[in-house]
């Protein structure tokens, strides 16, 4: 189901590399592994009979709800990589992203004071950038991740080129 609100018409939405996937894994898979190690430690110990108090029912529970959670996850995290898009219009970056709660961001190009580019450890290795629009508003979290490095650098120059522009015109 489409809204305009939120897939405004005559837009064609530019979407993030694929290998962005990727680098959410590797991100889910790690805090996955600390949070089941944590939930193991009572199992761990009622069944060493450290912990006698303890029910085992629920010794187990707490770590296989988190690991059936967790493999929702890996299931979502492909359908949100495809859902994050932008598109560059005339006088503003339309960034889009979300499945289940959508959300589209209107950054003006006149309202952006920098525009920043950063990768960490995993997208540096496949070649990608998170690019970050900043505004005179704390409240805008205006970012693309999953950038090839050399579509990050040329939105960076485009939009700061586009944003300059704007600005001296006020």
């Amino acid at each position: 189901m489409r809204t305009e609100a939120i897939d405004p018409p005559g837009i064609t939405w530019l979407r993030v590399s694929p290998k962005y996937v990727t680098v959410r894994l590797a991100s889910w898979a790690l805090a996955t592994l600390v949070i089941v190690a944590l939930l193991c430690l009572p199992l761990i110990l009622v069944l060493n009979g450290w912990w006698q108090s303890f029910p085992l029912w629920l010794a187990a529970g707490l770590p296989a709800v988190m690991l059936v959670l967790a493999l929702w996850k890996l299931l979502l995290i492909p359908r949100q990589v495809r859902a994050i898009g932008y598109a560059e219009r005339e006088d503003d970056l339309l960034i889009r992203r979300g499945i289940f709660f959508q959300r589209t961001l209107v950054v003006p190009y006149g309202r952006m004071q920098y525009v920043d580019i950063g990768a960490g450890p995993v997208e540096r290795g496949l070649g990608l950038c998170t690019l970050k629009l900043h505004t005179a508003s704390a409240g805008t979290n205006a970012e693309i991740p999953g950038l090839p490095a050399a579509e990050g650098a040329r939105l960076r120059e485009q939009l700061s080129a586009r944003g300059e522009a704007r600005l001296a015109g006020l």
